[in-house]
């Protein structure tokens, strides 16, 4: 806030509560996700190793909003809430584009999965001191839903 000229009663006073900060500040990460090499990835291999890596644990400043603020969302409003839904509404029908043709069965319910894992394994893997334990982590969940598509080409590719 120094940097910007602001003191703390300035900043609040561009809010009308604390609630609007955080909605405008969680719909602001949003949307840099928006250009993010989380969401660039070619294939859905390639999405789970980019989003399931050393590199995304460690860039908690430009990492996915999703995985970062999922406990602080819980306990807000649903303003806030509407925003993280929407944010994960795209985040699915991405991953449903990136599976392989010839994915049987319900791709929205394999998409909720991958994410799920997600944002599971990257917070365990931050919120572990062992890094041996933290990689293994990653490795052991983007190993496994790997496995679960076999290599073909993605029905975004086929489009």
């Amino acid at each position: 806030m120094s940097e910007a000229g602001l003191t703390v009663g300035g900043f609040y006073k561009h809010f009308a509560s604390r609630d609007d900060l955080v909605v405008e500040a969680l719909a602001a990460a949003c949307e840099e996700m928006d250009h993010s090499v989380l969401t660039a990835q070619p294939t859905l291999k390639k999405s789970i190793q980019t989003y399931l890596s050393e590199a995304h644990r460690d860039e908690l400043e430009s990492g996915c909003p999703l995985a970062l603020l999922v406990n602080d969302t819980a306990r807000t409003t649903d303003d806030a809430k509407a925003i993280y839904a929407q944010r994960l509404e795209a985040s699915l029908a991405l991953l449903e584009k990136q599976m392989p043709e010839g994915t049987e069965g319900n791709l929205r319910a394999k998409a909720i999965l991958i994410y799920s894992t997600y944002i599971g394994a990257i917070g365990l893997a931050r919120a572990v001191a062992d890094p041996k334990l933290s990689r293994q982590i990653l490795s052991a969940a983007a190993t496994e839903l790997i496995s679960l598509f076999p290599a073909k080409k993605s029905r975004a590719a086929a489009a």
